[in-house]
């Protein structure tokens, strides 16, 4: 059965939780760039990066994963120009390239002002 996980400040507006665990499964829904600390999205898309991989982090310890669990990331941008940001953020979460989950990046038209998601599949290796 499934187990909703969420983190105060960086929900949705939505009745969707930020995510879901499933045995040692966990599947983020869009993980935006708020300030978890004021639930408030940055006008600067390079804040948002930040946020965004801050939110993922969050997301994961609240299901009981971390960094080295997540198995595939995927971006979605509003446009590519955030690629730099982003590609700092990703080596800062997986600095060893031998160690990396898949990762795809995608243009997409995001609503609300963002510049970006994430979404995440981690397979939690711990108990």
């Amino acid at each position: 059965m499934a187990r909703s996980i969420e983190v105060p400040g960086i929900g949705h507006n939505a009745p969707i939780p930020l995510g879901a665990r499933v045995g040692n499964l966990l599947c983020s829904s869009g993980i935006a760039g708020k300030d978890a600390a004021t639930g408030k999205l940055p006008a600067d898309p390079a804040q948002q990066v930040l946020h965004a991989f801050a939110n993922l982090e969050k997301l994961l310890a609240a299901g009981g994963a971390t960094l080295a669990d997540v198995v595939k990331l995927t971006i979605y941008v509003t446009d590519d120009s955030q690629r730099a940001a982003i590609n700092a953020e990703w080596q800062r979460c997986f600095p060893d390239p031998h160690q990396r989950p898949a990762r795809h990046i995608l243009t997409y038209a995001l609503q609300h002002g963002m510049a970006l998601q994430l979404e995440c599949i981690a397979l939690i290796q711990k108990g």
